[in-house]
Protein backbone atom coordinates (compact mmCIF):
# COMPACT_ATOMS: atom_id res chain seq x y z
CA UNK A 1 0.00 0.00 0.00
CA UNK A 2 1.31 3.04 -0.58
CA UNK A 3 2.38 6.19 1.79
CA UNK A 4 -0.15 8.21 0.87
CA UNK A 5 -3.09 5.90 0.96
CA UNK A 6 -4.52 6.40 4.65
CA UNK A 7 -4.51 10.39 3.61
CA UNK A 8 -6.46 10.09 0.46
CA UNK A 9 -8.96 6.81 1.80
CA UNK A 10 -12.66 8.34 1.33
CA UNK A 11 -15.55 8.00 3.75
CA UNK A 12 -16.97 5.54 1.72
CA UNK A 13 -14.79 2.05 2.14
CA UNK A 14 -16.96 -0.50 1.17
CA UNK A 15 -15.84 -3.25 -0.64
CA UNK A 16 -16.92 -3.74 -4.07
CA UNK A 17 -19.61 -6.76 -4.30
CA UNK A 18 -22.18 -5.37 -7.66
CA UNK A 19 -21.53 -5.13 -11.11
CA UNK A 20 -24.20 -3.13 -13.13
CA UNK A 21 -24.36 -4.16 -16.57
CA UNK A 22 -26.22 -1.42 -19.05
CA UNK A 23 -27.54 -3.34 -21.46
CA UNK A 24 -30.71 -0.82 -22.68
CA UNK A 25 -29.20 0.15 -26.29
CA UNK A 26 -31.36 -0.02 -29.47
CA UNK A 27 -28.17 -1.80 -31.84
CA UNK A 28 -28.69 -0.22 -34.62
CA UNK A 29 -25.38 -1.02 -36.02
CA UNK A 30 -26.50 -4.63 -35.98
CA UNK A 31 -29.95 -3.99 -37.71
CA UNK A 32 -31.82 -5.80 -39.14
CA UNK A 33 -30.55 -9.01 -37.02
CA UNK A 34 -31.07 -6.59 -33.83
CA UNK A 35 -35.19 -5.73 -34.62
CA UNK A 36 -36.40 -8.18 -32.52
CA UNK A 37 -32.61 -9.70 -30.89
CA UNK A 38 -31.15 -7.81 -28.47
CA UNK A 39 -27.51 -7.06 -29.21
CA UNK A 40 -26.16 -8.45 -26.28
CA UNK A 41 -27.76 -11.92 -27.36
CA UNK A 42 -26.13 -12.10 -30.17
CA UNK A 43 -24.08 -15.10 -30.06
CA UNK A 44 -20.21 -15.32 -30.19
CA UNK A 45 -19.97 -18.74 -31.20
CA UNK A 46 -22.85 -20.36 -29.12
CA UNK A 47 -22.88 -17.86 -26.00
CA UNK A 48 -24.32 -14.44 -25.82
CA UNK A 49 -22.06 -11.84 -25.82
CA UNK A 50 -23.85 -10.71 -22.07
CA UNK A 51 -22.90 -14.11 -20.97
CA UNK A 52 -18.90 -13.40 -21.40
CA UNK A 53 -19.72 -10.16 -19.47
CA UNK A 54 -21.71 -11.93 -16.32
CA UNK A 55 -18.81 -14.29 -16.25
CA UNK A 56 -15.94 -11.91 -16.03
CA UNK A 57 -17.47 -10.01 -13.79
CA UNK A 58 -18.49 -13.17 -11.35
CA UNK A 59 -14.73 -14.52 -11.91
CA UNK A 60 -13.79 -10.81 -10.32
CA UNK A 61 -15.69 -12.06 -7.68
CA UNK A 62 -19.32 -9.89 -8.42
CA UNK A 63 -22.02 -12.10 -7.81
CA UNK A 64 -24.79 -9.51 -7.82
CA UNK A 65 -25.55 -8.09 -10.76
CA UNK A 66 -27.57 -5.59 -12.03
CA UNK A 67 -28.77 -5.20 -15.81
CA UNK A 68 -30.22 -2.12 -17.11
CA UNK A 69 -32.22 -3.20 -20.30
CA UNK A 70 -34.98 -1.21 -22.00
CA UNK A 71 -38.04 -2.17 -24.46
CA UNK A 72 -37.57 -5.99 -26.39
CA UNK A 73 -35.26 -7.28 -24.26
CA UNK A 74 -36.68 -9.89 -22.38
CA UNK A 75 -34.76 -12.70 -23.79
CA UNK A 76 -31.77 -10.94 -21.71
CA UNK A 77 -34.01 -11.94 -18.89
CA UNK A 78 -35.06 -15.11 -19.74
CA UNK A 79 -31.67 -16.00 -21.08
CA UNK A 80 -30.11 -15.71 -17.29
CA UNK A 81 -34.00 -17.33 -15.59
CA UNK A 82 -34.44 -21.04 -15.66
CA UNK A 83 -35.84 -22.95 -18.52
CA UNK A 84 -37.56 -25.96 -16.68
CA UNK A 85 -39.57 -27.50 -20.07
CA UNK A 86 -35.70 -27.57 -21.93
CA UNK A 87 -34.08 -28.72 -18.80
CA UNK A 88 -36.36 -31.29 -18.74
CA UNK A 89 -36.12 -32.41 -22.41
CA UNK A 90 -32.49 -32.88 -22.19
CA UNK A 91 -32.62 -34.90 -19.32
CA UNK A 92 -34.67 -37.10 -20.54
CA UNK A 93 -32.79 -37.69 -23.66
CA UNK A 94 -29.94 -37.72 -21.38
CA UNK A 95 -28.02 -34.89 -23.43
CA UNK A 96 -25.86 -34.30 -19.99
CA UNK A 97 -23.72 -31.38 -21.72
CA UNK A 98 -26.48 -29.59 -22.93
CA UNK A 99 -28.45 -29.75 -19.73
CA UNK A 100 -25.15 -28.18 -18.02
CA UNK A 101 -24.47 -25.81 -20.39
CA UNK A 102 -28.09 -24.32 -20.49
CA UNK A 103 -28.34 -24.18 -16.46
CA UNK A 104 -24.95 -22.43 -16.40
CA UNK A 105 -26.34 -19.00 -17.39
CA UNK A 106 -29.07 -19.06 -14.82
CA UNK A 107 -26.35 -20.16 -11.70
CA UNK A 108 -24.17 -17.80 -12.29
CA UNK A 109 -25.00 -15.01 -10.55
CA UNK A 110 -27.90 -13.29 -8.85
CA UNK A 111 -29.57 -10.99 -11.35
CA UNK A 112 -31.93 -8.41 -11.26
CA UNK A 113 -33.12 -5.75 -13.68
CA UNK A 114 -34.23 -2.28 -13.81
CA UNK A 115 -35.32 -0.84 -17.48
CA UNK A 116 -33.89 2.75 -18.53
CA UNK A 117 -37.17 4.46 -19.86
CA UNK A 118 -35.70 6.29 -22.43
CA UNK A 119 -31.63 6.22 -23.63
CA UNK A 120 -30.32 9.72 -22.28
CA UNK A 121 -26.54 8.06 -22.47
CA UNK A 122 -24.33 6.02 -20.76
CA UNK A 123 -24.70 8.15 -17.61
CA UNK A 124 -28.06 8.29 -17.12
CA UNK A 125 -27.71 4.62 -17.54
CA UNK A 126 -25.89 4.10 -14.57
CA UNK A 127 -27.83 6.52 -12.59
CA UNK A 128 -30.50 4.17 -12.61
CA UNK A 129 -28.54 1.46 -10.79
CA UNK A 130 -28.70 3.86 -8.10
CA UNK A 131 -31.23 2.59 -5.75
CA UNK A 132 -29.83 -1.05 -6.11
CA UNK A 133 -26.35 0.25 -5.63
CA UNK A 134 -26.76 2.41 -2.59
CA UNK A 135 -23.65 3.97 -0.91
CA UNK A 136 -21.52 1.59 -1.86
CA UNK A 137 -18.71 1.54 -4.70
CA UNK A 138 -19.78 -0.47 -7.79
CA UNK A 139 -18.16 -1.76 -11.20
CA UNK A 140 -19.70 -0.82 -14.52
CA UNK A 141 -18.84 -3.24 -17.52
CA UNK A 142 -20.25 -2.41 -20.81
CA UNK A 143 -21.68 -5.12 -22.79
CA UNK A 144 -19.68 -3.97 -26.17
CA UNK A 145 -16.32 -4.82 -24.69
CA UNK A 146 -15.05 -8.40 -23.99
CA UNK A 147 -12.11 -8.57 -21.88
CA UNK A 148 -10.07 -12.05 -22.26
CA UNK A 149 -9.47 -12.29 -18.68
CA UNK A 150 -11.08 -11.03 -15.13
CA UNK A 151 -7.97 -9.97 -14.14
CA UNK A 152 -8.22 -6.02 -15.63
CA UNK A 153 -11.78 -5.80 -13.47
CA UNK A 154 -10.00 -7.65 -10.29
CA UNK A 155 -6.87 -4.86 -10.76
CA UNK A 156 -9.25 -1.74 -10.75
CA UNK A 157 -10.70 -3.24 -8.04
CA UNK A 158 -7.29 -3.59 -6.29
CA UNK A 159 -6.81 -0.53 -6.70
CA UNK A 160 -10.34 1.18 -5.68
CA UNK A 161 -9.62 -0.58 -2.63
CA UNK A 162 -5.97 0.70 -1.83
CA UNK A 163 -6.84 4.32 -2.93
CA UNK A 164 -10.12 4.92 -2.63
CA UNK A 165 -11.97 6.88 -5.29
CA UNK A 166 -13.10 5.46 -8.85
CA UNK A 167 -11.24 4.04 -11.67
CA UNK A 168 -11.53 3.55 -15.05
CA UNK A 169 -9.65 1.06 -17.62
CA UNK A 170 -7.25 2.49 -20.20
CA UNK A 171 -5.96 1.18 -23.59
CA UNK A 172 -3.50 3.23 -25.84
CA UNK A 173 -5.43 3.93 -29.67
CA UNK A 174 -3.92 4.80 -32.94
CA UNK A 175 -4.17 8.51 -33.06
CA UNK A 176 -6.97 8.44 -35.85
CA UNK A 177 -8.97 6.45 -33.21
CA UNK A 178 -9.12 8.68 -30.43
CA UNK A 179 -12.62 9.98 -31.72
CA UNK A 180 -14.58 6.97 -31.24
CA UNK A 181 -13.43 6.69 -27.68
CA UNK A 182 -13.29 9.01 -24.26
CA UNK A 183 -9.65 9.49 -23.64
CA UNK A 184 -7.63 10.61 -20.63
CA UNK A 185 -4.87 13.11 -19.67
CA UNK A 186 -2.43 10.79 -17.55
CA UNK A 187 0.19 11.59 -14.68
CA UNK A 188 2.53 8.36 -13.70
CA UNK A 189 2.23 7.11 -10.46
CA UNK A 190 4.55 4.94 -8.37
CA UNK A 191 2.79 1.88 -9.93
CA UNK A 192 3.67 0.69 -13.41
CA UNK A 193 0.02 -0.13 -14.59
CA UNK A 194 -1.67 2.31 -12.82
CA UNK A 195 -1.94 6.42 -13.49
CA UNK A 196 -3.66 9.30 -12.48
CA UNK A 197 -6.23 10.43 -14.01
CA UNK A 198 -6.34 14.38 -14.32
CA UNK A 199 -8.51 15.22 -17.65
CA UNK A 200 -11.40 13.22 -19.48
CA UNK A 201 -12.77 14.27 -23.22
CA UNK A 202 -15.89 12.21 -24.75
CA UNK A 203 -15.07 11.53 -28.29
CA UNK A 204 -12.33 14.57 -28.74
CA UNK A 205 -10.74 15.25 -32.58
CA UNK A 206 -7.23 13.72 -33.23
CA UNK A 207 -6.07 17.40 -32.90
CA UNK A 208 -7.56 17.98 -29.30
CA UNK A 209 -7.17 14.48 -27.99
CA UNK A 210 -5.30 14.98 -24.06
CA UNK A 211 -3.83 11.87 -25.26
CA UNK A 212 -3.79 8.34 -27.09
CA UNK A 213 -5.26 6.83 -23.63
CA UNK A 214 -8.65 5.68 -24.41
CA UNK A 215 -11.12 5.14 -21.40
CA UNK A 216 -13.00 1.66 -22.75
CA UNK A 217 -16.02 -0.41 -20.84
CA UNK A 218 -14.76 -0.94 -17.57
CA UNK A 219 -15.14 1.38 -14.67
CA UNK A 220 -15.34 1.24 -10.43
CA UNK A 221 -17.44 4.17 -9.73
CA UNK A 222 -17.39 5.87 -6.34
CA UNK A 223 -20.76 6.10 -4.87
CA UNK A 224 -20.60 10.04 -5.26
CA UNK A 225 -20.78 9.55 -8.99
CA UNK A 226 -24.53 9.01 -8.62
CA UNK A 227 -24.70 13.08 -7.23
CA UNK A 228 -22.32 14.43 -9.93
CA UNK A 229 -24.60 12.41 -12.13
CA UNK A 230 -27.76 14.57 -10.75
CA UNK A 231 -26.85 17.39 -11.87
CA UNK A 232 -24.34 16.73 -14.97
CA UNK A 233 -26.10 18.33 -17.76
CA UNK A 234 -26.35 16.31 -21.21
CA UNK A 235 -23.13 16.74 -23.48
CA UNK A 236 -21.74 14.87 -26.69
CA UNK A 237 -25.07 13.68 -28.00
CA UNK A 238 -27.27 15.50 -26.28
CA UNK A 239 -26.88 12.25 -23.49
CA UNK A 240 -25.38 12.14 -19.89
CA UNK A 241 -22.08 11.31 -20.09
CA UNK A 242 -20.57 9.27 -17.29
CA UNK A 243 -16.84 11.04 -18.75
CA UNK A 244 -18.43 14.21 -17.66
CA UNK A 245 -19.35 12.93 -13.95
CA UNK A 246 -15.71 11.35 -14.02
CA UNK A 247 -13.75 14.39 -15.06
CA UNK A 248 -16.09 16.44 -12.04
CA UNK A 249 -14.42 13.63 -9.87
CA UNK A 250 -11.59 13.92 -10.92
CA UNK A 251 -11.07 17.70 -9.67
CA UNK A 252 -12.60 16.46 -6.34
CA UNK A 253 -11.45 16.08 -3.00
CA UNK A 254 -10.92 12.22 -2.01
CA UNK A 255 -12.59 13.03 1.07
CA UNK A 256 -15.72 13.60 -1.04
CA UNK A 257 -14.96 10.52 -2.83
CA UNK A 258 -12.88 11.77 -5.63
CA UNK A 259 -9.80 10.81 -7.29
CA UNK A 260 -9.76 9.04 -10.63
CA UNK A 261 -7.48 6.86 -11.74
CA UNK A 262 -6.62 5.07 -14.73
CA UNK A 263 -5.70 0.58 -14.71
CA UNK A 264 -3.77 0.01 -18.09
CA UNK A 265 -4.74 -2.55 -19.93
CA UNK A 266 -2.38 -5.47 -20.83
CA UNK A 267 -4.68 -8.33 -22.18
CA UNK A 268 -6.92 -8.72 -24.80
CA UNK A 269 -10.19 -6.29 -25.81
CA UNK A 270 -12.69 -6.98 -28.66
CA UNK A 271 -15.16 -4.48 -29.24
CA UNK A 272 -18.12 -6.75 -30.25
CA UNK A 273 -19.90 -3.20 -30.96
CA UNK A 274 -17.90 -3.45 -35.03
CA UNK A 275 -19.57 -5.23 -37.42
CA UNK A 276 -15.68 -6.29 -38.37
CA UNK A 277 -14.41 -6.46 -35.16
CA UNK A 278 -17.32 -8.98 -33.99
CA UNK A 279 -16.94 -11.15 -36.91
CA UNK A 280 -13.06 -11.53 -35.69
CA UNK A 281 -13.77 -12.06 -32.27
CA UNK A 282 -16.41 -14.84 -33.16
CA UNK A 283 -13.91 -16.44 -35.34
CA UNK A 284 -11.14 -16.61 -33.01
CA UNK A 285 -12.78 -17.59 -29.98
CA UNK A 286 -14.35 -20.67 -32.30
CA UNK A 287 -10.60 -21.59 -33.39
CA UNK A 288 -9.47 -21.74 -29.57
CA UNK A 289 -11.88 -23.93 -28.92
CA UNK A 290 -10.57 -27.61 -29.53
CA UNK A 291 -13.86 -29.26 -30.66
CA UNK A 292 -13.94 -26.39 -33.70
CA UNK A 293 -10.86 -25.47 -34.11
CA UNK A 294 -9.64 -28.53 -35.91
CA UNK A 295 -12.01 -28.46 -38.60
CA UNK A 296 -12.13 -24.48 -38.78
CA UNK A 297 -8.66 -23.76 -39.04
CA UNK A 298 -7.90 -25.71 -42.11
CA UNK A 299 -11.06 -24.39 -43.80
CA UNK A 300 -9.77 -20.77 -42.17
CA UNK A 301 -5.98 -21.99 -44.45
CA UNK A 302 -7.95 -22.51 -47.20
CA UNK A 303 -10.42 -20.13 -47.81
CA UNK A 304 -7.80 -17.22 -47.33
CA UNK A 305 -5.31 -19.24 -49.89
CA UNK A 306 -8.66 -18.86 -52.49
CA UNK A 307 -9.15 -15.36 -51.85
CA UNK A 308 -4.99 -14.71 -52.15
CA UNK A 309 -5.28 -16.41 -55.25
CA UNK A 310 -8.22 -14.41 -56.57
CA UNK A 311 -6.60 -11.01 -55.67
CA UNK A 312 -3.59 -12.04 -57.91
CA UNK A 313 -5.86 -13.12 -60.30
Amino acid sequence: MSADTDQTRPLTSSPVTKAVIPAAGLGTRFLPATKATPKEMLPIVDKPAIQYVVEEAVASGLHDVLMITGRSKRSIEDHFDRAYELEEALEAKGDVDRLLSVRESSDLAQVHYVRQGEPRGLGHAVLCAEAHVGDNPFAVLLGDDLIETADLLRRMIEVRREHGGSVVALMEVEPEQVSLYGCAAVEPTGEDDVVTVTDLVEKPIKEEAPSRWAVIGRYVCDPAVFGVLHRTPPGRGAEIQLTDALLELARTAPEEGGGVRGVLLRGQRYDTGNKAEYIRTVVEFACRRPDLAEELLPWLREFVDRQDGAARG
